[in-house]
Parts: structure tokens; C-alpha cells; sequence
């Protein structure tokens, strides 16, 4: 079984994060100040290098001046209904 890193569901959550950080013209720059990490920080998140938890996910929606809670269940209806993990 493949790490979720790597699934479709995981591709849906990072796309959907860059989507809407370019959406808000922000740069990876930007949104690394904006959190207080270097910007490979970004870079690593959203090429799946590194893995986002749900604290991060829900700062960095923040960051981009977005609702966690609209951004999830936006995601949260793309995704199929059983999601490996």
C-alpha cells in the first residue's frame, strides 16, 4: 500500500493549497514569512518532500488570510469517499 503522500488524495490537499496560495498572490516567500519558516519550508510542503499535518494546514490557510474550516471542505468534496492511507 502506498505512503498517502504519495495518493491522489494527498495531490488533491497540495493542490488546493497551492491553488489558493497563488489565488491570493502570494509568493512562497511571502507565506514562509508570514509563518516564521524558511521558504524551502514552503517549497518542500508543496512539492510533497515533506509531510503537512493539520496544525501546519490550518496555520498556513491562515497565513493566506483563508478559513480552514471552507478550505477543508472544499478539499473535502473533491476527495473519494474511501481514501487510503
Amino acid at each position: 500500500m502506498p505512503k498517502s503522500v504519495f495518493t491522489d488524495a494527498y495531490a488533491s490537499l497540495l493542490e488546493t493549497l497551492v491553488a489558493l496560495r497563488k489565488k491570493k498572490g502570494v509568493t512562497q516567500v511571502e507565506l514562509s514569512k508570514r509563518l516564521g519558516k524558511p521558504q524551502p519550508f514552503i517549497s518542500y510542503i508543496e512539492r510533497g518532500e515533506r509531510r503537512l499535518d493539520v496544525i501546519e494546514f490550518y496555520a498556513i490557510t491562515k497565513a493566506l488570510g483563508a478559513d480552514p474550516v471552507e478550505v477543508f471542505t472544499a478539499l473535502a468534496k473533491k476527495l473519494p469517499k474511501r481514501v487510503d492511507i
